[in-house]
C-alpha cells in the first residue's frame, strides 16, 4: 500500500481534531482492503470477532496476545489506514501486561486500542454478569500502558463498563481518573439511550467513543448524531461479521437444497471485483514462438 504520513498515531488524531471519525470493523485483512477502498478514513478491530471469526469461540477472554497481534499485523500489512484494536483486559490481570500489550500493538502497526477495567477473563459489554477491577487498579494499568508508548502519539482508550455494573455515576468518575491516569479518549460501554450520550459528554468533556453494536443496550444513532453530541470515534464492531455470516448460512441453505450456486451468483462478488481489490492483474501467457527450421 501506498505510505502515509506521520504515524498511524498522529494520523488518527489529525483525524479526531478534524471531526468525527467511522469505523468499521474489519473481520480481516480482505475486509481492511475494502473499507479502505470505499473511502472509509480508518477501522477497528474487535476482540469479539478476533475470538468468533478468526478462532471460532465467544468473545469470553479467550484470545492470547500473540494471536491479537498476528491478526493486527495482516490487517495493517495491507492497508495505510489507521486502525484501533480491542485489547481486552490486557491479556492478564497486571499493569505488566497491559504495558506489553501497548508495545507489541504498537509494533503491529496498530494506531491505538483500548483496555477495559473487568476482571480477567472478560465478559461481552453488553451482557450481564460482568465484575470490575477497582478503579486504583486500572488507573495502574492505564499508566503503565501510557508509559510503555515508544510513539507518543498511540492512542489510548479507556474503556469503563462500570454503567452496567454499578451505576452512571460511577462510571463518570472511573472515566475522570482514567483521563487523570493517561488515557488520550474514553469509551463508556453501555449507555442506554441517546440522553445518557448527550449527559456523558457533558459530564466528561474529553474526546469520547461511541460503540455501535447490534442486539445490545445503545440505542442506533447515527455518526451524524454523535458528531453533534461531541463523539470523536464511532465503531461499528461486529456489523460485517453479522452480514456475512447470514450472506454464508442463506448461502450454505441454498447448496444444501439445490445443489447448485446459480441463483447465488447476483450475490457474489466477481473474479474480477476480486481481483481488483487486490490488486491483481491477471498477465495472460506469453504465445508460444513458432518451431521449426
Amino acid at each position: 500500500m501506498a505510505a502515509a504520513n506521520g504515524s498511524p498515531g498522529r494520523r488518527l488524531r489529525q483525524l479526531m481534531a478534524a471531526g468525527t471519525v467511522t469505523m468499521p470493523g474489519a473481520t480481516n485483512a480482505l475486509t481492511a482492503r475494502l473499507i479502505e477502498q470505499l473511502g472509509f478514513e480508518a477501522y477497528y478491530l474487535s476482540g469479539a470477532v478476533l475470538s468468533n471469526s478468526v478462532i471460532g469461540l465467544p468473545d469470553v477472554g479467550v484470545s492470547t496476545l500473540s494471536e491479537a497481534v498476528a491478526h493486527a499485523t495482516r490487517c495493517t500489512a495491507v492497508s495505510h489506514l489507521p486502525a484501533i484494536m480491542d485489547a481486552d483486559t490486557g491479556y492478564g490481570a497486571a499493569a505488566e501486561n497491559a504495558a506489553r500489550t501497548v508495545e507489541d500493538y504498537e509494533r503491529a502497526g496498530l494506531a491505538g486500542l483500548h483496555l477495559e477495567d473487568q476482571e480477567f477473563p472478560k465478559r461481552c459489554g453488553h451482557l450481564a454478569g460482568k465484575r470490575l477491577v477497582s478503579q486504583e487498579e486500572f488507573c495502574l494499568r492505564i499508566a503503565a500502558a501510557a508509559a510503555a508508548r515508544r510513539d507518543p502519539d498511540f492512542v489510548l482508550i479507556a474503556r469503563t463498563d462500570a454503567r452496567g455494573v454499578t451505576d452512571y455515576d460511577d462510571a463518570v468518575a472511573r472515566a475522570h481518573a482514567y483521563l487523570q491516569a493517561g488515557a488520550d479518549v474514553i469509551f463508556p460501554e453501555a449507555l442506554e439511550g441517546e440522553e445518557e450520550f448527550a449527559r456523558f459528554a457533558r459530564d466528561v468533556p474529553a474526546p469520547l467513543l461511541a460503540n455501535m453494536t447490534e442486539f445490545g443496550k445503545t440505542p442506533y444513532l447515527p455518526v451524524s448524531r454523535f458528531a453533534d453530541l461531541g463523539y470523536k470515534l464511532v465503531i461499528f464492531p461486529v456489523t460485517l461479521q453479522r452480514i456475512a455470516m447470514k450472506a454464508v448460512e442463506q448461502a450454505l441453505r441454498t447448496i444444501r437444497e439445490t445443489g447448485t450456486q446459480r441463483d447465488l451468483l447476483d450475490r457474489m462478488q466477481t473474479r474480477q471485483e476480486l481481483y481488483d481489490l487486490l490488486g491483481y492483474t491477471v498477465t495472460p501467457p506469453s504465445p508460444t514462438p513458432p518451431t521449426g527450421g
